[in-house]
């Protein structure tokens, strides 16, 4: 009896917890309603709009600068501020301006903080390489945490664009082609932006980007147009968006391209129906840089004027740079183009983030005197760079055994980027301290006994890509010699080789997506030497070296390291770090099998590599297969896979769920992590589905010989899908279930579930 008293006791506590919770919210609710409703009251329709207009005094990525942007920041045309440069001290100053406006409303202060601020992480695509949701969410808790500190309160990311063509440069900024995984990440980095509570002094709001669609621009090409159905948004290109709204995204960036003929900037549907209506989002919409003037050129809106009109009326809130909205909207109001209430919409969604943001009460939060000093690079900071540098680098191959290499190893390294510490970041890390960053060069000399280094080649020799220096064939012959001679002196080669950091990021899509024929040149020379050698590969996008691994024994895809990329690439070199990464991003063998992908349709006609048959859907002069496949990572380690043991394999009825079990051995003579990755395939529907899709995943440690058994719950949700009439649901049937080590070596089972 007392122990039901005391759970009684408990649930009535828990109740009346909820109910007080529940009073709470709404209390605060009703504080912010009565707040901006009175401050709405006080502004005139000029101050309105100026709470929509996005000003920046430095950054450019589009045909021009704001135009005297800080006056504007002063006098109140401008409510917002993008990209400003400076101490600490300077940005509260400038921030300041806003005290000198009749309202005195702060200013967001925002900044592209892409993978890192001050402390500089793997690029995004290589962070999604670890897999690890965990870690990357700290990675965004470091960025929010320096970058609040110098007075930052806004970042544009994280990009979330599912990306199938390596030929787009930005496909750096994201996670890859799996919709899964990309929510995954998508949930974790706007919590690690955002914090616990958005008016947390280390809170940095998260924007997410590029609404929509963009990662399918066709041709890989930047600002291009897409094109797809809505069967084909809904199951793979809008996941990651609404993953990241429902984690609580205080705000969303429109995309360049044109959904179903309409710029998103200026799509209804988009912005509205679906965002807003079917997602149920609460912040506020700002475009791209200079976007709501590109309506003209698109074709959708003659001028200046009809721009603003068409952006407002789809629920674009923000304009960033373009300043049509400052321009044009109280004469578009004067004239009833427009009606105040879409001004109003807009500037309210604005002005609520400001107060979740808590600026109202400090408009300056997170600065305090000397605390940037403190926590920029910090320690702890580059602790957890360096872990992150190491689980995103993926050995792509290692015959032979050839790594790890043995401390007392006579290094050759070699390499144009081996002392340059700027290669180490990105285009996107504009605020990354280059004097911090560990060397390739250092590091390693930090871990073998014998490092010597020779510069080897010129970084590029196409004259119609961004070079630093002049190719010169003579002085090129005279690095490859030295180079070749030095390899003879040693007992292994570690080529640091790949495209520049000004090949990759944004406007910088590549029809040759190879490394450069001068560095092919060395590789080839170093080959004939006879001596092992291991190829550092770094870049920002999957790249083709289907003519390359002949050349190199041991290949590390080491993305665009960061901060701590010398320390890192070390660590995997000399096995102090078993690498554990695995692609998220398909390696094509050549570029004309671009867009590739793993979660393909199977086609009226499949083919197999090593399929007979003329009739089928193949190439004539290439395999269907990638080089590198989704998932696929090697170790220093080996794993055994056993046979997938179901717990059911006929299941009746919506709530019911089954397990499926899995044992992985270690067979190798190191310690390793291995990512068990599951994949669900509906080979009959009422649409075509894809010939798998990734469903869940676990990373496990395992010493040599040591054998776990890993279990997967599988519920309904994982067979749903949006049909022909975008209505999420399952359909009973058989399903084939994978598990494996990558998205093509799996075990394979069966089940049928009826409804």
């Amino acid at each position: 009896m007392k122990r039901i008293i005391s759970l009684s006791s408990v649930l009535c506590l828990c109740l009346s917890m909820t109910a007080s919770i529940s009073s709470l919210n709404k209390k605060k609710h009703k504080e912010k309603e009565y707040f901006i409703s009175s401050l709405m009251a006080r502004m005139t329709l000029k101050e309105k709009i100026a709470q929509l207009n996005l000003v920046t005094p430095t950054a450019g990525t589009g045909p021009f600068k704001t135009k005297r942007a800080l006056e504007k920041l002063k006098d109140g045309t401008a409510g917002n501020v993008l990209s400003l440069r400076g101490t600490a001290e300077s940005i509260r100053e400038k921030e300041a301006f806003a005290e000198q406006t009749r309202l005195k409303i702060p200013m967001l202060s925002a900044l592209d903080i892409i993978h890192g601020y001050k402390t500089v992480f793997p690029i995004p695509l290589g962070l999604s390489c670890t897999w690890d949701s965990v870690l990357i969410k700290k990675t965004a808790r470091i960025a929010a945490i320096e970058a609040t500190a110098i007075g930052y309160n806004n970042t544009y990311s994280p990009m979330v664009d599912i990306t199938r063509d390596p030929r787009w440069g930005r496909v750096m900024e994201g996670s890859g082609e799996d919709p899964y995984l990309g929510s995954v990440i998508a949930r974790a980095m706007v919590k690690g932006y955002q914090g616990e509570n958005l008016d947390a002094s280390t809170s940095l709001l998260a924007c997410v980007k590029h609404f929509g669609m963009y990662g399918a621009i066709e041709a890989g090409r930047d600002y291009n147009t897409t094109d797809m159905s809505r069967v084909t948004m809904y199951n793979v290109y809008l996941p990651p968006y609404k993953a990241a709204v429902e984690a609580g995204a205080g705000s969303v960036m429109t995309s360049f391209n044109d959904v179903e003929g309409i710029p998103s900037t200026a799509n209804k549907w988009l912005l509205t129906d679906l965002l807003r209506n079917q997602w149920g989002f609460k912040g506020f919409m700002v475009t791209d840089y200079n976007a709501v003037q590109e309506l003209i050129p698109h074709g959708v809106a003659a001028d200046y004027e009809e721009a603003a009109e068409k952006a407002i009326k789809a629920g674009t809130d923000m304009d960033m740079a373009s300043e049509c909205y400052s321009m044009f909207m109280e004469k578009l109001v004067t004239e009833g183009h427009i009606d105040t209430s879409y001004i109003n919409r807009a500037c309210r969604r604005v002005l609520e983030v400001k107060y979740d943001l808590g600026l109202f009460n400090d408009p300056y939060k997170g600065y305090q005197k000397g605390l940037a000093e403190r926590v920029i690079l910090s320690k702890e900071h580059k602790a957890v760079a360096r872990e992150a540098t190491q689980r995103a680098m993926v050995l792509l191959k290692n015959e032979r055994q050839t790594l790890p290499l043995r401390p007392d190893s006579r290094v050759a390294l070699i390499g144009p980027f081996l002392d340059n510490k700027a290669e180490m970041l990105s285009m996107w890390s504009p605020d990354g301290v280059i004097d911090s960053v560990v060397s390739i060069v250092a590091g390693m000399k930090k871990q073998f006994r014998e490092v010597k280094t020779a510069v080897g080649t010129y970084m590029n020799d196409d004259p119609a890509l961004k070079s630093f220096e002049p190719f010169d064939s003579a002085q090129q012959a005279k690095m490859i010699a030295e180079a070749v001679e030095l390899a003879h002196q040693s007992d292994v080669v570690v080529a640091v080789l790949g495209e520049s950091r000004w090949l990759s990021g944004e406007a910088r899509s590549m029809t040759k997506i190879s490394m450069p024929a001068c560095q092919k040149e060395l590789l080839k020379a170093l080959k004939k030497t006879g001596k092992p050698v291991i190829l550092v590969l770094l870049s920002g996008r999957p790249m083709v070296l289907t003519d390359i691994i002949p050349h190199a024994d041991a290949i590390i895809a080491a993305w665009r390291p960061g901060t701590m990329a010398g320390d890192a690439i070390a660590d995997v070199l000399s096995g102090k770090y078993n690498p554990s990464g695995k692609l998220t991003m398909t390696f094509p063998r050549s570029v004309g099998q671009i867009p590739i992908y793993y979660n393909h349709k199977n086609t009226g006609r499949p083919f197999k590599d090593g399929d007979r048959g003329q009739f089928k859907s193949k190439y004539l002069d290439e395999m269907n297969s990638p080089l590198f496949p989704f998932g696929y990572g090697l170790s220093y380690t080996t794993f055994r896979y056993g046979d997938i043991v179901l717990s059911d394999t006929i299941v009746n009825g919506a709530k019911k769920h089954i397990t499926a079990s899995i044992s992985v051995t270690n067979t190798g003579k190191y310690s390793g992590e291995e990512t068990v990755q599951l994949y669900i395939n509906d080979p009959v529907a009422s649409i075509t589905r894809p010939v798998k899709e990734l469903k869940d995943y676990q990373k496990v440690m395992l010493a040599p010989g040591e054998t776990k058994k890993i279990t997967f719950n599988i519920t309904p949700e994982a067979l749903k899908f949006y049909n022909h009439h975008l209505v999420y649901d399952w359909e009973p049937g058989l399903f084939n279930l994978y598990i494996g080590t990558n998205s093509d070596d799996v075990k394979e089972a069966h089940f049928v579930w009826n409804k």
